[in-house]
């Protein structure tokens, strides 16, 4: 009995998970995308890439997984790095062919560098966000920061000791909360201008599918 049941689920068990080198090309594009689509970049990376080395020679499918794990790789940099890049040109590949004339229409967008508005956040409270244009967040980030300044000078001014400390405490921790917000949301801002141009590069390469 024991030895029919292995056999059965030695069977079955190719079907349910099957193994890079036993997985179509269609089946290894769908669970990298199914990846992708959630977020795990660098497993549908590692996907694509064990299916390119399995590949023997080149063909229209290893091209495709060619240009999805570089393009793939760029998000991903962007996401945890802050690095924003452009795809670079073999010049051996269809899908870079088609991208190629939008790419020229279509250069990488600049973005702002994050150290100046947490810079300006450190150096005055509020003004990093209002050199994002978050006039509102600016305006909140000033009245959780100097009342509190003041009344630290304040208290200081008046030798009061535990006070003084306690409110110089508080105003730390806010001070820095506030350059954290500014620099955090100059780098998502950053991103979302990226990222949209990313989404727009992936449909210009004429791949099927889309990992968003």
């Amino acid at each position: 009995m024991l030895k029919f049941s292995l056999g059965i689920l030695l069977m079955v068990l190719p079907i349910l998970f099957p193994v890079a080198g036993h997985a179509t090309p269609e089946q290894v594009w769908q669970k990298s995308m199914d990846l992708a689509q959630r977020g795990q970049d660098k497993q549908a990376i590692g996907v694509l890439e064990g299916a390119m080395l399995q590949s023997s020679a080149p063909t229209a499918w290893t091209q495709r997984f060619d240009v999805a794990k570089r393009l793939l790789t760029l998000r991903r940099e962007a996401k945890l790095h802050s690095e924003y890049n452009t795809l670079t040109m073999t010049g051996n590949n269809q899908y870079e062919m088609l991208m190629q004339g939008w790419l020229q229409q279509h250069p990488k967008p600049e973005v702002e560098d994050s150290i100046m508005p947490g810079l300006l956040a450190a150096i005055l409270p509020g003004t990093g966000h209002a050199w994002l244009g978050r006039w509102g967040d600016a305006g909140v980030a000033a009245m959780l920061v100097w009342p509190l300044l003041i009344l630290t000078f304040w208290a200081a001014r008046r030798d009061m000791g535990p006070v003084t400390v306690f409110f110089a405490l508080i105003t730390a921790w806010l001070w820095s909360g506030t350059v954290f917000s500014a620099t955090s949301l100059a780098e998502r801002g950053d991103f979302e201008v990226y990222y949209a141009w990313w989404q727009q590069m992936w449909a210009a390469s004429g791949l099927p599918s889309r990992p968003w």
